[in-house]
């Protein structure tokens, strides 16, 4: 089991950028809280190993599962990447950083989609960036400090599915609560149910 395998299961238990096509993410913003030193530690591993989204498979009925999602979510996906090997790569990602975190990748793409519409240079008026609309105050609690890795596709992923689960450990599992939480916006009904509408639509057909 590496170290950021093993911190995840821990939360379960208790430079230049070319910002061409930017635009501002509709989207509100976390709170920045303090974090006991424990679950510091344990966010930071978490983050930290930047392994290639490959994923592995103990069982055949697992590859196909995940070669079903594939199959059914890059059609989705087309008209905001036309390029086929460029939708590949972003949902191998997202279900690598999903299901690494113990989250729902269809629930990770429901979120995407209201937070920045799957673009991955958005900016909130609160600052929030990339694909999962990451506030930067993050890089300086649990990463290097450098918040221009947020606009990195699968930075942007991991620490976005590690917030998330973060989250929803703070809420026991109650997804409602921590989809409001990640938006600033906890125990407000509004953005949840956007999160979960999405998701509901990426299941469907």
């Amino acid at each position: 089991m590496t170290p950021a395998r093993r911190a995840l299961l821990v939360l379960a238990g208790g430079a230049c950028l070319s910002l061409s096509g930017w635009q501002p993410a509709q989207a509100g913003s976390q709170v920045e809280e303090p974090l006991a030193d424990a679950v510091r530690g344990a966010l930071s591993s978490a983050v930290a190993e930047h392994a290639p989204p490959k994923p592995e498979f103990s069982r055949t009925e697992e590859r196909i599962a995940y070669l079903r999602w594939l199959g059914k979510m890059s059609p989705k996906l087309a008209r905001r990447y036309q390029d086929f090997d460029s939708r590949r790569e972003f949902l191998e990602t997202l279900w690598y950083e999903s299901r690494r975190a113990g989250l729902e990748p269809n629930l990770v793409l429901g979120l995407v989609e209201v937070e920045s519409g799957f673009r991955k240079y958005a900016i909130s008026s609160a600052g929030a960036r990339g694909y999962m609309q990451v506030m930067p105050f993050w890089t300086r609690l649990i990463g290097d400090g450098n918040p221009a890795a947020l606009f990195h596709m699968q930075t942007n992923l991991r620490f976005g599915c590690v917030i998330l689960r973060h989250y929803l450990d703070r809420e026991s599992g109650d997804v409602f609560m921590a989809l409001g939480r990640y938006n600033g916006s906890r125990g407000q009904a509004p953005y949840p149910n956007m999160v979960l509408g999405a998701k509901k639509r990426w299941e469907s057909g």
